[in-house]
């Protein structure tokens, strides 16, 4: 069969190399003209996980590629310690950083993936027969069925399904990251400034100790922002995180020669229906959140699944696009649900608030009970592969 799948994040490629492994030679086109380097580590915890990743033939090299997991310390703004995480909190079993994940998932798809970087879709008209694609740059072209893997902005979602406010609800914070020179010796981890509702944090590259990656979320209404304007991005934190004291001037500093800047609203995606026809949708574009919703993870099983349910309708994708949903969504729902509590966990927006998580998570055995209910939320059945 002739797929395309928009989006070379993690779902894209995941997909991708289901497909090549069934038989199919899918083509990823990808607004961005190579993999994005950088970004936050992700994880991966549970049985669920660690046997999709077996399945891939990829769980050896993660082992030898995890970070060990990232512990947290939470400041106040005169440096005081107020709360310390372990590296386990946030790293679950295997831990590894999210362009390093991008990179190893291209190369296990690229020799049976058609790659089209620096391009994106415009326009879809589906018919009984298949798919017309018009993409910005170059010709229009036919597939069988077309995947949106792209994210919680997704640009087949929009046109095949209606617009993003349709879908998408903001949580009330905006998370931003980029990588800088680690001249202020920061440790491993990350090492944060709390005050309500904000975290400015840092730490040093697993791989890298002269590198590091800043982590900035704030508590905020909706913006009316472009958020591909770097500049108006750039500006918008100095201006929220200007009073904090050390390190953050050094942080904001280094965001004049940062050119990996990411910064986008805390949110969620919710689609009653994950496909139309012969176009479906995988990953955060159709149950998303943007931090804490494990979807990386979900993204990996939902690319599984849906490839191995393409393979057993014999390229049905109406029995496979209804069995797809039907097996991964209460999944996907359960992890999505994280996702909403991001904000006010990592940045409450009171003292009080920030008092109260402190105390709470001070307490070893609360922590030991929030780890396994975060385990038992990421397992699922899942379909043997054909």
């Amino acid at each position: 069969m002739q797929i395309l799948i928009s989006g070379a994040g993690i779902g894209g490629p995941a997909l991708a190399h289901w497909l090549g492994r069934y038989g199919h030679r899918p083509t990823v086109v990808e607004l961005a003209p190579a993999l994005r380097p950088g970004g936050q580590a992700v994880d991966f915890r549970g049985p669920t996980h660690l046997t999709v990743l077996r399945r891939m033939g990829l769980l050896d090299e993660l082992r030898t590629l995890d970070t060990g997991g990232s512990p947290m310390t939470f400041t106040d703004r005169h440096g005081r310690v107020r709360l310390r995480l372990p590296a386990d909190f946030a790293g679950g079993e295997i831990e590894i950083p999210r362009g390093e994940l991008a990179q190893l998932l291209f190369r296990h798809s690229e020799s049976t993936t058609e790659y089209l970087f620096g391009n994106t879709v415009t326009a879809l008209r589906q018919d009984d027969r298949g798919v017309r694609v018009a993409f910005r740059y170059g010709p229009e072209r036919r597939f069988d069925l077309v995947i949106g893997a792209d994210g919680l902005h997704s640009r087949i979602r929009a046109l095949a399904f209606g617009p993003e406010q349709d879908y998408v609800r903001h949580l009330g914070y905006y998370a931003a990251t980029w990588q800088l020179p680690n001249r202020l010796g920061l440790p491993a981890g990350s090492t944060g400034i709390n005050t309500p509702g904000r975290l400015a944090a840092a730490g040093a590259d697993p791989r890298d100790p002269e590198r590091a990656g800043a982590f900035l979320l704030f508590a905020s209404p909706r913006l009316d922002h472009d958020r591909h304007d770097t500049d108006a991005l750039k500006s918008l934190l100095q201006q929220r995180f200007a009073d904090l004291g050390r390190p953050v001037p050094h942080l904001l500093e280094t965001l004049r020669d940062a050119d990996d800047l990411y910064l986008d609203s805390i949110s969620r995606a919710d689609v009653p229906s994950w496909s139309n026809g012969r176009i479906a949708l995988l990953g955060d574009a159709a149950c998303g959140a943007t931090i804490g919703g494990m979807g990386t993870g979900t993204a990996l099983v939902a690319a599984y699944v849906l490839a191995t349910e393409l393979a057993c309708a014999d390229g049905d994708h109406r029995t496979a696009f209804a069995r797809y949903e039907r097996t991964v969504r209460p999944y996907a729902e359960r992890c999505q649900r994280g996702g909403d509590r991001t904000g006010p966990f990592l940045a409450p927006r009171t003292a009080a608030g920030l008092r109260a998580r402190n105390a709470l998570l001070s307490k070893g055995w609360i922590l030991d009970r929030m780890l396994r209910l975060g385990q038992d939320v990421a397992t699922m059945e899942l379909p043997e592969p054909v």
